[in-house]
């Protein structure tokens, strides 16, 4: 079933790890597996943020020799990111697993692109986010398990997306878990609540194309496709409504970049979704319960129609 949320502040940041928080807890019965947030801070120029997993969470029950092979890992990441030219500024631990950099970095984002394929190429390490602003954290368990564990209820940002996932067919685990984000263009993340039926016919299309896939979940496939349109000069509203016709099944999706937040719905529109829009907020979810979690006043809402797609500026 699955539940998706996005909020986006029009001029200012807010409490935006709170907010997603309160919206994500209120979808709670819609996906108790896995939580995904992806919300977007302020950039600092020169500074870029990867997010990485250097393992699954389950891993961790694995004995005592689980703590050294992680820190062998972390250790090639680290050397890899001093060969690029990557300085670390700051590094965040949330888990023995899950680890935030802040990097220094003089290159172009094709640079950062060969930098992240060769940290990739480290055995069980999965690159969750690069990004001047965008910060994707996904782990097991609800909202508030999640938030708790990674500080999110302190996060200012402007803009953000969320995803509450009951695992139907693929594993329950953090990769298979949203939102999603791709080579070869930073800032992008997706969340999707529905089922892409040409999913294999388009993957491969893809990766022909030379795009990586970490997990065999559907949803990735967006994430791709749209970062692929991106950086080859598209603008989001036009991938939005392109993937309309060249996507084939039921959904309904949100896509986030470093200063925009956009949706869409396929022509049968099967999949929910409310919309509530004002002059400085715009919040959207799989239920209306999830906008009235941060607007408790009386508030009005819509549902977006049939292949309706909207874009809006942070």
């Amino acid at each position: 079933m699955c539940g998706i949320a996005g909020l986006i502040h029009k001029g200012k940041s807010a409490n935006v790890g709170s907010e997603m928080t309160a919206m994500l807890q209120a979808l709670k019965h819609r996906g108790p597996d896995s939580t995904g947030y992806a919300v977007y801070g302020e950039p600092k120029d020169g500074d870029y943020i990867l997010r990485l997993k250097v393992a699954e969470a389950e891993d961790m029950a694995k004995g005592r020799g689980i703590t050294q092979i992680l820190e062998t890992r972390v250790r090639e990441v680290e050397e890899i990111m001093s060969e690029c030219g990557a300085t670390v500024k700051d590094r965040q631990s949330a888990t023995k697993y899950a680890h935030r950099y802040v990097l220094g970095h003089d290159g172009d984002e094709a640079s950062i692109g060969e930098m992240a394929k060769m940290i990739e190429e480290v055995d069980g390490v999965e690159i969750l986010s690069i990004g001047r602003g965008l910060e994707l954290i996904k782990d097991l368990g609800d909202a508030s398990v999640v938030s708790g564990l990674y500080g999110l209820n302190d996060f200012v940002g402007t803009h953000g997306i969320g995803h509450t996932r009951m695992a139907t067919e693929s594993d329950v685990d953090i990769k298979s878990a949203h939102p999603y984000w791709a080579f070869p263009y930073n800032d992008v993340s997706v969340v999707h609540n529905g089922q892409i039926t040409n999913y294999w016919i388009m993957r491969r299309e893809m990766e022909r194309k030379g795009h990586r896939f970490m997990s065999n979940c559907d949803s990735e496939l967006l994430a791709v496709y749209t970062a692929h349109n991106l950086a080859n000069g598209m603008s989001l509203e036009d991938s939005l409504r392109k993937s309309i016709g060249e996507i084939d099944g039921v959904f309904t999706y949100l896509v986030a970049t470093k200063d925009q937040l956009g949706m869409a719905k396929d022509t049968m529109a099967a999949k929910p979704l409310v919309l509530y829009e004002s002059d400085d907020l715009i919040a959207m979810a799989s239920e209306e319960v999830a906008i009235r979690a941060i607007l408790p006043e009386e508030i009005d809402t819509y549902d977006p129609y049939d292949e309706e797609v909207r874009v809006w500026q942070a």
